[in-house]
């Protein structure tokens, strides 16, 4: 609850930023008062907290996804210093970018359904004004628009689920309604059943699971680039950890009715993602594609529900959103330099820029599943739960569909190293030399080291 308070804080410290003139110095105070909210998390470490008549808990699983949500957070702000520094509306755009962090620690901590829908609706309000922030490109506007109204549309979905589920169980709080569930599992009403069906139509959207990720590609491509890397790091952590609570742990009782669908749903998204990403020549819109086919590959962990089934879900996630940032971070330089996000930027990027090439080699091939990277042992340790728990047909869709997803990850990776330069250089400034450096070399050892991350929630 601490570090929930700090980024609070911080939030409120940009709205009156401009105010005091405190702008120059705004980007490194977030970044610093984010690193106190880690260490304040690292300091409830091994604690449990609830507070408002237990309506947030933040024990061992919040707080290592809470951590994992401001870590990701502080190397994001360290690479999108241009989108903030010489801005007009700086202050505005840090504000906005907080409170997303805020949202998204309240997704991860609820344990009341009215706090997760507080959570949902602080983080998705302030992102559809950041999808927007590009006011002079029409597709940034237009992002923002279809963003705002198929978010809606879906918050009505959950909305309704939950009221319904409310009805059904007379709690909002997620203890009693597992509690409930458990004592009348046979008696359940049928409008118990729709509740859980339209909470799974309205968080589905919210991970950008097929056949609810129509927006994500257009969203995330018309966006700018550095809001698309804290929407497909920092965002997605938060959605994916409000699923898995709601629907591993609250509905757990009637896992079996919910693995059903979901395994419907696993089959579209790692095929529809992966075959689309293929034909994509934009490099943005087909990393939108990569996640939502790593979507996939998660909700197969939900599928299985494994032993340490969280430790391994942490391990993905952090994987996944330290190749995912530094890929993004990489591409929004090569953007601001080149004008494009087209495969032609990477044209001889090794021969203008060596550091920024191999990083984003490593970043794709840990997105691809190639060892000895993170990536590689994330999917292994799922693929083996889907295994164990006799799920063989998904777990050679998930292998297929991986060997799909080698070929346009090694596109980029391709004419970087063999192609001839497009453009002079592709500047990186210090501070994102020593991020995308660091965030490629924990992407190495976390595929060194899984289990003692994996640990961190065993």
């Amino acid at each position: 609850m601490n570090a929930l308070l700090v980024v609070c804080g911080l939030g409120f410290v940009s709205l009156v930023a401009e105010i005091a003139n405190l702008k120059k110095r705004l980007h490194v105070a977030i970044i610093i008062g984010l690193i106190v909210a880690v260490g304040l998390v690292v300091a409830d470490w091994n604690s449990e907290f609830s507070y408002y008549n237990n309506m947030l808990v933040f024990d061992q699983f919040s707080l290592t996804f809470t951590a994992l949500i401001i870590a990701v957070a502080i190397f994001w702000f360290c690479i999108s210093s241009p989108y903030f520094v010489g801005q007009p509306h700086q202050t505005d755009r840090s504000a906005l970018v907080v409170f997303t962090m805020v949202g998204g620690i309240m997704m991860v901590s609820f344990h009341n359904m009215a706090m997760l829908f507080l959570g949902i609706e602080i983080l998705s309000i302030s992102l559809y004004v950041l999808a927007g922030s590009n006011k002079d490109s029409f597709i940034s506007n237009e992002a923002a628009f279809k963003y705002f109204i198929m978010g809606s549309f879906a918050t009505g979905f959950l909305l309704m689920g939950i009221a319904l589920v409310y009805g059904a169980t007379g709690s909002f709080d997620i203890g009693k309604i597992t509690n409930h569930i458990a004592a009348n599992a046979s008696a359940m009403p049928d409008f118990f059943y729709v509740g859980l069906f339209l909470m799974l139509v309205g968080m589905t959207f919210k991970i950008s699971a097929v056949p609810f990720h129509f927006w994500a590609p257009d969203v995330y491509s018309g966006s700018p680039t550095v809001i698309t890397a804290f929407m497909s790091t920092v965002v997605k952590i938060a959605a994916v950890v409000a699923f898995y609570k709601i629907f591993a742990q609250c509905f757990e009782p009637v896992q079996t009715s919910i693995v059903n669908a979901v395994q419907v749903i696993v089959v579209l998204t790692v095929l529809v993602a992966n075959i689309t990403a293929v034909y994509q020549n934009n490099v943005k819109r087909m990393l939108a594609y990569s996640s939502i086919a790593h979507v996939g590959y998660i909700l197969l962990a939900f599928v299985s529900n494994g032993d340490n089934s969280e430790g391994t879900l942490f391990y993905y996630l952090l994987s996944y959103s330290t190749a995912s940032l530094a890929a993004f971070g990489i591409l929004s330089v090569l953007e601001g330099s080149g004008g494009s996000t087209s495969l032609e930027v990477f044209h001889g990027l090794f021969h203008r820029n060596p550091v920024a090439s191999i990083c984003m080699a490593i970043a794709l091939l840990s997105l691809a599943g190639i060892p000895p990277f993170a990536g590689f042992f994330a999917k292994y340790m799922i693929l083996g739960m889907a295994l164990d728990a006799g799920y063989l047909n998904l777990t050679i869709l998930a292998i297929i569909t991986s060997l799909i997803g080698v070929y346009y990850y090694f596109r980029p990776i391709v004419v970087m190293f063999i192609g001839n330069p497009t453009t002079d250089r592709a500047p990186l400034s210090m501070a994102q030399k020593f991020v995308v450096g660091f965030l490629a070399l924990v992407t190495l050892v976390a595929g060194i080291f899984p289990d003692a991350l994996i640990n961190l929630l065993g």
